[in-house]
């Protein structure tokens, strides 16, 4: 069975990823923007696609994300493909899927 977002968010809770991040075109920011972590301050540890049945609009991926220098870890969440929002192509390059 295929995991859910709900599911993916539970988990990656219960590992200590507990800021939600929102994605800016140079940073990621959280706690209502009094932290910023910009692409060389950060790794993505996992990530995860979610592909909507129906609706492109759902195709969303979550990030598991830690800050290098200070001990937090957080979600974020995006669309992908053409829904996916513009960012700054060290943010992209972060950002992208590494197989």
């Amino acid at each position: 069975m295929e995991k859910t977002l709900l599911d993916i968010l539970d988990e990656l809770r219960s590992e200590g990823y507990v800021e939600d991040f929102n994605l800016r075109q140079n940073c990621l920011e959280c706690r209502n923007g009094d932290f910023q972590f910009f692409h060389h301050e950060f790794q993505v540890d996992k990530y995860f696609r979610l592909e909507g049945e129906t609706d492109p609009s759902e195709e969303l991926v979550v990030y598991a994300i830690s800050a290098l220098h200070q001990p937090t870890k957080g979600i974020l969440i995006n669309n992908y493909g053409i829904y996916a929002d513009p960012i700054a192509s060290e943010m992209l390059e972060k950002l992208a899927f590494k197989k």
